[in-house]
């Protein structure tokens, strides 16, 4: 249950505010951010070690930031499938998904902003969804954006009753926090309240209503909160940093 928050003000000095959770299997190997691609040298990111790709990619040049979820729908065909962790990439560094063979892909919520423009795109294996994101506060989780994407039979599972209750707590805290405009200095001091939010607010990781979830699923092994980042866009740069300790205010990096 991956979450993506972005807050959009076109009047500030830093228009795009975004934080990224990404949750996965513990034991699925990564790499922190950095220059993975040389095909892409521009680009910064985590890298999934086993197919190649991304969760969310930096270009600071543009500057542009682009994060992936898994959505909900029908799976790509075994035998043709493609890395949801290309999209990011794409994203990143072109502005969108121009020639894409969506076909390819299993279902997922695939999220670019720049300074001046935010877009969602939410493919299900059947149809693909763009919506231009406005001013505000915007919250993605895996049934799509504000948890909309609820199944046609009208019935709620664990995740979704998961992702309706991180919603409910988190979205009234993000609306009482103070925006922040993060250029220099710590990540406490850059991101102000957002950075406790972004640390879980204090909830433990096995609650339901958890940004940062922790799940043992026995012999499946344990699902949760891998790393969270958090990415500032002005017109003329980037503040990104990285935890790869979720929960512990001490792990921030900056990256850029």
């Amino acid at each position: 249950m991956c979450t993506a928050i972005v807050s959009l003000d076109p009047s500030s000095s830093v228009p795009v505010l975004l934080m990224g959770v990404r949750d996965e299997f513990l034991l699925r190997a990564w790499e922190p951010p950095g220059r993975h691609w040389p095909d892409r040298p521009g680009l910064i990111g985590g890298r999934d070690r086993r197919a190649g790709g991304t969760w969310l990619a930096v270009d600071p040049a543009a500057p542009r930031v682009a994060t992936v979820l898994n959505g909900r729908g029908r799976d790509a065909p075994a035998a043709a499938r493609s890395s949801r962790g290309e999209l990011p990439l794409r994203a990143a560094a072109d502005g969108g998904l121009d020639g894409l063979d969506l076909e390819r892909f299993d279902p997922f919520h695939l999220l670019c902003a720049e300074p001046d423009a935010a877009r969602l795109w939410s493919w299900d294996g059947a149809a693909l969804v763009e919506r231009a994101l406005g001013p505000g506060l915007h919250i993605v989780v895996n049934n799509g954006l504000e948890g909309r994407g609820r199944r046609q039979d009208g019935q709620l599972d664990d995740g979704d009753r998961h992702m309706d209750a991180r919603l409910a707590y988190f979205r009234p805290r993000l609306e009482a926090a103070a925006r922040p405009e993060p250029r220099d200095g710590a990540a406490a001091q850059a991101w102000g309240e957002w950075l406790a939010l972004a640390n879980g607010a204090g909830l433990p990781r096995t609650d339901p209503r958890a940004l940062l979830p922790l799940v043992d699923f026995g012999e499946a092994g344990v699902w949760g909160t891998t790393s969270v980042s958090l990415v500032a866009l002005r017109r003329d740069g980037v503040r990104f940093d990285f935890s790869a300790a979720p929960g512990d205010p001490d792990a921030w990096q900056r990256v850029l």
